[in-house]
């Protein structure tokens, strides 16, 4: 046994020596992982306790809280302009999904939850923010980015959110799955509190329910991967590793699945559409979804009481307050996309949410697990400009 251990011991060891030989004699090897090492500005998953005293120092502090906002494959489709004292937020149409997102609504949502952010951390730095909401579509001159809205700010008698603000750090998008234990009547109620009045929040734990559930999204899942062109687009916001996402800036890698290791590397590659496993890729998605939502201790649906275009970004405001609510709470959350992205899926959901004649938003997995990593972010100068005149 020890002799066995140490051919193994030594195999090792020469193959790295081999390796690392390898990688020396190659010289396009070695200015590659020189040119990899420009990496672009992160955003630092930190934030003021105050807001800064410059008002261009006080706008790059509310952008950086707006960029903690999740969004779909973190394509993060939001751009941010600063001008005279009002801070806009536009959408980025380089970075959204037009195959998997042709409405537009997930992006709607990211900006929603990006605005949300924002106005979070205005109201903990004792700021007033007012918002001007901008109808879906239009832009303010020709051939300018679409604005989603327009906020400024005024001191207020007393901070507000301090809560939530402590939360924008911490909150993730918890892929794990979750150890069954149900969600505490008085967590229900607190969570509840966040939506407001213009979204509507239904609730799911038995666990016949969830696991009806989980057959829907098992199906929704599937049939989001039988488009292959669609999932080609999604594909090119998958990176190989944690480094490579910090790379970009953007993306999110297989363990966002809780693989890791060789499984990751082949999920990475099962899920490519080009891929001679994508048929083995895409069943194993799809089931691995299911058993997510059957470990769930209880799923939550997000819905519009009727089909508004506009809904969607005061919807991507809801679920953001909702997901930093969850955070305070110790409760894991994971919105899944699948179900949503489909009409079929909504109608289907919506049956067995009981919110039929409502328009689904968002399915959220609740539940309790161990937090990821924070995914990264691109920094605040990256996406912001700020017009003097």
């Amino acid at each position: 046994m020890v002799r066995l251990d140490r051919r193994r011991f030594l195999v090792v060891v020469g193959g790295l020596a081999a390796w690392q030989a390898w990688q020396s004699a190659n010289p396009s090897l070695v200015w590659a992982r020189r040119a990899a090492g420009t990496l672009p500005a992160l955003q630092p998953w930190t934030l003021p306790d105050a807001m800064p005293a410059n008002p261009v120092e006080a706008a790059r502090a509310l952008v950086g809280a707006a960029v903690l906002a999740p969004s779909y494959c973190n394509a993060q489709p939001w751009r941010f302009e600063v001008d005279t004292g009002e801070l806009r937020v536009l959408l980025d149409a380089t970075r959204t999904l037009p195959l998997s997102d042709p409405d537009q609504r997930f992006a709607q949502m990211s900006l929603g939850a990006a605005l949300e952010n924002l106005l979070v951390a205005a109201r903990a730095w004792g700021q007033q923010p007012s918002v001007r909401y901008l109808p879906w579509g239009a832009t303010p001159r020709a051939g300018s980015s679409l604005v989603a809205a327009a906020v400024s700010w005024q001191p207020a008698e007393r901070p507000r959110d301090r809560l939530l603000h402590f939360a924008l750090t911490e909150r993730r998008s918890n892929p794990r799955p979750f150890d069954g234990r149900a969600i505490a009547s008085q967590s229900r109620t607190q969570l509840l509190a966040q939506v407001g009045e213009e979204v509507r929040l239904h609730w799911l734990e038995d666990r016949d329910d969830v696991h009806a559930v989980g057959e829907i999204v098992h199906d929704a899942v599937s049939v989001a991967m039988s488009d292959r062109r669609a999932q080609a687009e999604r594909t090119a916001w998958m990176r190989g590793s944690d480094g490579d996402v910090r790379q970009h800036g953007d993306g999110i890698t297989a363990d966002r699945l809780g693989l890791g290791g060789p499984a990751r590397w082949f999920a990475g590659h099962s899920l490519s559409p080009d891929s001679r496993f994508y048929g083995w890729g895409s069943s194993s998605l799809a089931k691995d979804t299911r058993d997510l939502v059957r470990s769930s201790g209880a799923l939550a649906l997000l819905a519009l009481p009727e089909k508004s275009d506009a809904g969607w970004l005061v919807g991507g405001q809801a679920y953001e307050r909702f997901a930093l609510r969850a955070a305070t709470l110790g409760i894991a959350q994971h919105p899944l996309a699948a179900p949503i992205a489909s009409e079929r899926h909504r109608a289907i959901l919506a049956r067995r949410f009981h919110a039929e004649g409502e328009e689904p938003l968002l399915l959220v997995r609740l539940g309790h697990a161990k937090s990821p990593s924070p995914t990264p972010r691109r920094g605040v100068a990256l996406v912001s400009t700020y017009r003097t005149s």
